[in-house]
């Protein structure tokens, strides 16, 4: 029994060290979307001129992510680069309009063809608000009516 006391008394504790590795990948990504452009809900088209409406595009992209959004010709215009030729539906009844990435109204949003361009920007990794800026240029024999067209937005990240 005695040796096995004196053994005892010589054990000691230790330590061992090693590391580890933490690793992921976050990728890109965006969401969008958006709201009805409204160019008001009672127009009267005698005498009015050019009539302006806006809508926002709610934008999240992963923070660095650089992103374009691109706009369809609509579901009227009866073709993918016409742009010149957007218009709204009543029945049998048209009304043409357009959208534009700049608030005067002078580039036309499309996807980059067809003389049209495309908004660029940059994620933040939050919320980003992008306005579309539209008009209806005239009402010139405009029957009254609602009017619709169908736009598709993508964004390419």
């Amino acid at each position: 029994m005695a040796a096995l006391v004196g053994l005892i008394g010589v054990a000691r504790g230790g330590t061992a060290t090693n590391t580890l590795t933490s690793q992921t990948t976050v990728s890109s990504a965006c969401n969008v979307s958006g709201s009805t452009l409204a160019f008001g809900s009672a127009i009267n088209p005698i005498g009015a001129g050019p009539v302006n409406g806006t809508s926002t595009l709610t934008i999240e992209c992963t923070a660095t992510t650089a992103y374009t959004v691109a706009l369809s010709a609509g579901s009227n215009a009866g073709g993918a680069a016409n742009f010149s030729a957007r218009k709204m539906v009543n029945g049998a009844y048209t009304l043409g309009y357009q959208l534009y990435v700049d608030a005067s109204r002078t580039s036309v949003w499309g996807n980059s063809t067809g003389g049209s361009t495309v908004y660029s920007g940059t994620g933040s990794g939050g919320v980003q608000s992008v306005t579309i800026y539209g008009q209806v240029p005239s009402l010139t024999g405009a029957v009254p009516g609602a009017y619709t067209d169908t736009v598709t937005v993508t964004v390419t990240y």
